[in-house]
Parts: structure tokens; C-alpha cells; sequence
């Protein structure tokens, strides 16, 4: 059981990160700007983000097994969808039903595992969740390029997609006999409205942001922004109204009084910021700007991946008594290995073995964070609120992500130029502010251990 639902949260995972290496061939494919690039890689993670309580709701409402043969049903066709797009607004619309698709599966995963495993099976079962969650982003880059340079059957980037078909048939085919049929809770209420005023909040914050540099910020998208700030403050009023009702609001207080969850929520929401962020800068600047082929962008994330998997999996076996100083100085780790980064990188030269290095020391940093912070929040979420508490999470890890391409993916192209100094020198000023982002995220964690 643990295996097919891990594998179905692994290509949900990977689907946010697979894309990046295959984004240069993607953009001569299909003639698409910068911001259509940005899109095709974010429109995915905003359906994903938004939708993942909703998708907890009607699991509860519906039963895990069903809802999440569903989700995996819809992410297998809008796969093989996104494998046959035709021009970049296909392709973005297809992203997004992927998204629903993984939203509407995902949630079920980690209920699955509370609810079905117990004592020490259930921390590494968590344990295996938190790795295939961060490891997922990693792998992404890796894999993304070895099937766009192996060029299957001359499928190029339609490969990173339809890939996910066959994987998803056989798990389709299996799923039905293993996944054990929880009782439905069919008392479980949608809450719409929140549902509705967070969508649109999301939307106005990372739609300028990603068309706005390459429209040079005209009045719409200072306009969208303050309205995305509106959005997000009557989200709040939205749900407080909702709770009144005897609803249950998306980001329900008795979850939110979980000890620990707000602060974990508000770490992760920054860690995967800057992370989802780096690797969509990387990735870009590495074939668009030095030049390196697809597989060979996607091996400069080898060492990082390893690194970022053995701490992922291994992290339990260090002493309980560090565990809670691990996680701020994880983040410590990343923040300056980020920074030491775009100073190397920032005179335009290419990976050397340096360079390396401090790349997988970053990924023992955000190992050393980001698996324990997942594991150590949700071991102790009582059963009961094991579903909403997971979606919240998990809804901030890719809220995160979306911002991160917004945010730093808009950065680097606003600063880069044509010349290879100047989109070197756009890294290094991207890296210098994801940096101070993660030692924001380190303090953050801080608290969240006292």
C-alpha cells in the first residue's frame, strides 16, 4: 500500500520540478515567452496549492481509495494531454488539469499512512513521505534531463509528460485491490467561498508577477497586486465568517491551534519558496546561459539530490536530542551555501568542482530541514485532524513553490540580459535574496523549536 501511494505523491511531486530542464527545448517547440514558461511551470502548482484542502474534504467525504483512483485517473489523461499540446496556452490549460488531478490524490496519501500505521511504523512511513516530498523536486531536474536528451521515439520535452502515462495505467490497475477502503465521513463540508476568495488571491499575486517584467509593470499589475493583498485579507474575514456558521473553513481554527502547525506552515511556505524558486533560476541559466545540454543540467543536480535523499531518509538515526537544533541549522546550512553560490556563479563561469561541492552541501542543508520539519509537525497531529492539518501543510509547501517561480523567476529574467556576464551577474543577485529568504525561514524554525 505505502508504495502505490508514495509513487502516485512521487510523480505529483516530480510533475513540479520535471519540467524545468525541458524548459528551453519547450520554448523553441512551442514559441512560447518567458512568461508563458513561467506559467506552464507554475499553473500546474497554483491548482495543486489551492485545491489540496478541498481534495482532503472529499476524501473524507468520499473515502481515500476513491478519490485518490480519481485524482490518479485525472493526472494520467491530463499527462498524456500535456504530452500531445499543440501551443503553450494547450499546454498551460492541461498543467492546470494536472494540477486538480494531483490535488484531488495527494491529500489522500498522508491520511492514508495516519490512519493505517501506528507507533514506529508510522514515523518512518512519515519519514518515507517527508523524503519523497523534498527528493521529488530534485529528482525532477535529473530525470527531466535524461528523457529530454534520450529524445524517445523524438517525443523531446512531450517526454517529461508522457512518461507519467504508463506509470499511472499499472498504478490504476493495482490500486483498487491494495488501497483499503477507509469508511467515508460523509459529514465533511466544502467551504466554497474560501475556496473561491483564495484562488483569486493567488491568482492576482502570481499572475503579475510573471507577465509584469516582460510587460515592463504596467498599471494592471501594481492594481492586481493590491488586490491580491485585499484578497488575502479577506480570505481570513472569509473563513472567521465561515467558522461562525458552524462551517469548516479551509484553515480551520482547531487545526491552526495545532502547536507548532502555524510556525511550520510559515517555515515550509519560505524553504520551498526559495528551493522551487533556485531551481527554476538554475535550470534556466544553465542551458539558456552556458549552454549545457538537457542531461547535462540535469546531472548538475545529481550530488545535490544525493545528498538531499541519504539526510532525507537517515536524518531519525541522529540523536533525538539534536533534532531540534538540525532543522534551524539546516537552514543556516542552505542560506549561506545559496549565497556562496551566486558569488561563484555570478562572473559567468560554469560548474567546476567547487561549485559542486558547495551545491551539495546545500542539499544536506535543506535535507537536514525540511524532511524532520515535515515528519516531527505531523507525528503529532492528533488522527482526527490528520487530513486538514496535512492539506494545510502540504498547501504551503506549494504555495511556496508558485511564489518562488513568481518571485525569483522574475527577478532573474527581469535582470538578465543577452550577454552570458550580465544573466551571471542576474543569478548572483537572485541567490544573494533567496539567501536572506532561507536565513529568514532559519529563524523562523528557531522559534517554532522553543
Amino acid at each position: 500500500m505505502l508504495a502505490v501511494i508514495l509513487l502516485g505523491q512521487f510523480m505529483a511531486v516530480l510533475d513540479a520540478s520535471i519540467v524545468n530542464v525541458a524548459i528551453p527545448s519547450m520554448r523553441i517547440s512551442l514559441h512560447a515567452s518567458g512568461s508563458e514558461m513561467q506559467l506552464i511551470v507554475s499553473g500546474y502548482v497554483i491548482a495543486y496549492a489551492v485545491l489540496l484542502v478541498t481534495g482532503a474534504r472529499l476524501g473524507d467525504r468520499f473515502g481515500q481509495r476513491n478519490m485518490f483512483i480519481a485524482g490518479l485517473a485525472l493526472f494520467t489523461v491530463a499527462s498524456l494531454a500535456c504530452g500531445l499540446a499543440w501551443n503553450a496556452g494547450a499546454l498551460i490549460v492541461f498543467r492546470f488539469l494536472q494540477g486538480v488531478g494531483s490535488a484531488t490524490m495527494v491529500p489522500q496519501v498522508m491520511t492514508l499512512i495516519q490512519r493505517t500505521f501506528t507507533g514506529t511504523t508510522r514515523a518512518r512511513a512519515l519519514s518515507a513521505y517527508a523524503a519523497v516530498i523534498s527528493g521529488g523536486m530534485v529528482v525532477g531536474q535529473i530525470v527531466g534531463g535524461l528523457i529530454v536528451s534520450s529524445d524517445i521515439a523524438g517525443t523531446s520535452w512531450r517526454g517529461v509528460f508522457l512518461v507519467n502515462v504508463p506509470i499511472g495505467l499499472a498504478l490504476l490497475a493495482v490500486a483498487p485491490g491494495i488501497l483499503p477502503g477507509i469508511t467515508a465521513r460523509v459529514d465533511r463540508k466544502l467551504d466554497l467561498a474560501g475556496l473561491g476568495v483564495l484562488t483569486a488571491s493567488v491568482l492576482l499575486l502570481v499572475v503579475p508577477l510573471v507577465l509584469g517584467h516582460e510587460q515592463h509593470w504596467p498599471l494592471w499589475t501594481q492594481i492586481a497586486l493590491a488586490a491580491a493583498a485585499f484578497g488575502f485579507a479577506l480570505f481570513a474575514l472569509v473563513e472567521r465568517a465561515v467558522h461562525r456558521r458552524g462551517g469548516e473553513p479551509l484553515f480551520a481554527d482547531r487545526v491552526l491551534r495545532t502547536p507548532g502547525l502555524v510556525l511550520t506552515a510559515a517555515t515550509l511556505l519560505l524553504v520551498m519558496t526559495t528551493f522551487g524558486g533556485w531551481l527554476f533560476v538554475i535550470a534556466i541559466h544553465l542551458q539558456s546561459t552556458l549552454g549545457y545540454s538537457a542531461i547535462h543540467a540535469g546531472l548538475v543536480f545529481f550530488p545535490n539530490g544525493v545528498a538531499f535523499g541519504l539526510i532525507s531518509l537517515n536524518w531519525s538515526r541522529i540523536p533525538a536530542r539534536f533534532h531540534a537544533i538540525m532543522i534551524p541549522a539546516g537552514l543556516a546550512i542552505a542560506a549561506i551555501t545559496t549565497v556562496i553560490m551566486g558569488l561563484l556563479l555570478r562572473d559567468g563561469g560554469g560548474f567546476g568542482p567547487l561549485d559542486l561541492t558547495v551545491f551539495t552541501i546545500m542539499g544536506l542543508g535543506y535535507g537536514l530541514s525540511f524532511s524532520p520539519l515535515m515528519a516531527r509537525t505531523t507525528a503529532r497531529i492528533p488522527l482526527a485532524l490528520a487530513a486538514d492539518a496535512s492539506g494545510i501543510l502540504v498547501t504551503c509547501v506549494q504555495l511556496g513553490v508558485v511564489i518562488g517561480i513568481a518571485t525569483f523567476g522574475s527577478m532573474f529574467l527581469s535582470l538578465a540580459g543577452t550577454s552570458i556576464l550580465s544573466a551571471s551577474h542576474a543569478v548572483g543577485i537572485t541567490a544573494i535574496a533567496e539567501g536572506i529568504t532561507v536565513a529568514v525561514a532559519a529563524a523562523l524554525a528557531v522559534r517554532a523549536a522553543r
